[in-house]
């Protein structure tokens, strides 16, 4: 068990919980960030964050539990446990998104520290190591060789049942984990800013949320190393539910390199003197 044997399921209750009561939290940024960045359909915005994510997870869960209904294990989950957890999505959290979303959208702007061009300049050719594809690519070793042997004990701990007890380490390797991303997201923003290419937004949040295909790459490693499964159903669960953890992976990481991406450059762009 993940954890003690006395309180299994404790945590993915816990994480229920908080990711539901949560949503206040996720309307209110997104809203910030979409009028911080000229967005007007806020309604369809916040539509997004409330159903997109819980959506692709859903599905994918749902879809793994029809194949363990076929096999008519004990382990599968009722219907009744998959109506509480709509009620929870559509009564609980996504009202509250809309909530954190109106009051968001509601807050005044923050002023920009420059004014913005409203003719965009032509990005010159870029050299190969600068284009998207390569940076993307190298940006997410870093993040991945900070927790990749901390990796190996949680999946041991999920799929050989060994127990997981030193969480204060794991808190650990999460600081450095947000500490590497932020840092390796904002080294190659400053260099795409040097080579004067300013779409920087989605290109940090994808250098250091690429780590979660390493992620994924690991998982079928581990899968074809340490793990003996024949039957198609465990080997479906296997990938299904290690995709999961890569999306909710790669959203983590991808979030904290956009958000470090933002802060850089508004300090550096705040630091010009315009006369």
């Amino acid at each position: 068990g993940f954890l003690s044997p006395a309180n299994r399921g404790a945590l993915m209750t816990a994480l229920l919980l908080l990711f539901v009561l949560m949503g206040v939290m996720a309307g209110f940024v997104s809203a910030r960030l979409y009028k911080a960045m000229a967005g007007a359909d806020w309604r369809m915005t916040t539509l997004k964050t409330a159903i997109m994510f819980p959506g692709i997870v859903f599905l994918i869960f749902f879809s793994l539990n029809m194949f363990i209904w076929g096999q008519k294990s004990s382990g599968a989950v009722p219907f009744g446990t998959f109506f509480a957890l709509l009620v929870m999505w559509f009564g609980i959290s996504m009202p509250l998104v809309f909530l954190g979303s109106y009051f968001g959208y509601r807050r005044k702007n923050l002023d920009l520290p420059v004014r913005v061009n409203q003719i965009p300049r032509q990005v010159p050719e870029q050299v190969w190591y600068m284009r998207p594809a390569f940076s993307i690519t190298v940006g997410g070793v870093l993040p991945f060789g900070a927790v990749f042997i901390e990796l190996f004990f949680i999946l041991s701990s999920i799929w050989l049942h060994q127990f997981y007890y030193v969480f204060g380490f794991l808190l650990l390797v999460f600081v450095i984990l947000v500490i590497t991303c932020a840092e390796i997201t904002m080294v190659m923003c400053y260099f795409q800013l040097c080579a004067e290419d300013y779409h920087w937004w989605w290109r940090a949040f994808l250098t250091s949320g690429s780590s979660a295909g390493y992620m994924f790459a690991y998982s079928a490693f581990y899968f074809f190393t340490k793990l003996e499964m024949t039957k198609l159903t465990s080997v479906l669960l296997y990938f299904g539910y290690m995709f999961i953890g890569a999306l909710v992976f790669f959203v983590l990481t991808g979030t904290i390199g956009f958000y470090s991406c933002y802060w850089f450059v508004w300090k550096i762009f705040s630091a010009i003197k315009v006369d």
